[in-house]
């Protein structure tokens, strides 16, 4: 934490861990005063789903829309920080495991500390139920973020959790980092980039003092 701020965002590096198979980060250099030229210049290339980053419907539904055309409001606002305790790390976080909570704010974000070190990738981590999205939905939540680095388990091919989401249009955030964040309600700044035609963004993902809410 910085004064009243929160940055819920990984570091991104070539270290940071990626989906196996997808793209690391990497830093190509054009100009550099080491070379005698008169600026910095660089370029880069990377998976769009590094560290905390937004998915775009299109990433998971064929009729879905990408990652430009998303309404920002939804990554923009109050927000509810929700620590789970889970029986064992790779488990599916269900209706149940909020069993006495209340959902106080439209955008509810899960801290699981089933993925604790962005840069060693590990299968084990913590997921989100289909059933959980469609209760989320019925208590009036846009949108859904965890700190894993996806809302479904790392082998699934039907994506029911995404599914889901696409079914409820909720957005999702995924790859945050919460484990210095007490639960309860903050403002959540989170916008992913204009990205025409992609099916996820990176985000500087921030959480300010609730009293700040923009919505």
């Amino acid at each position: 934490m910085q004064g009243l701020l929160y940055d819920i965002s990984p570091k991104l590096t070539p270290r940071t861990a990626v989906f196996p198979g997808d793209t690391p980060l990497s830093q190509k250099t054009l100009l550099s005063f080491e070379q005698g030229h008169h600026l910095m210049l660089s370029a880069l290339e990377s998976t769009v789903h590094i560290g905390a980053h937004a998915d775009a419907p299109c990433h998971y539904h064929a009729s879905g829309e990408d990652i430009s055309r998303r309404d920002l409001r939804r990554y923009l606002g109050l927000c509810q920080v929700i620590h789970v305790q889970l029986s064992h790390p790779q488990q599916r976080i269900s209706p149940e495991h909020l069993a006495g909570r209340s959902i106080t704010a439209p955008r509810v974000l899960f801290r699981t500390q089933t993925f604790p070190n962005p840069e060693r990738w590990r299968d084990d981590f913590a997921s989100l139920s289909p059933e959980l999205v469609v209760w989320l939905s019925q208590r009036g939540v846009c949108t859904v973020g965890i700190d894993t680095p996806s809302v479904d388990p790392h082998d699934s091919k039907q994506l029911e959790s995404h599914q889901a989401l696409f079914e409820h249009d909720l957005a999702v955030l995924e790859g945050l980092v919460l484990d210095q964040v007490p639960e309860g309600e903050y403002t959540l700044i989170a916008l992913p980039l204009s990205l025409e035609g992609f099916d996820a963004s990176p985000v500087r993902a921030v959480l300010l003092p609730a009293r700040t809410a923009i919505v």
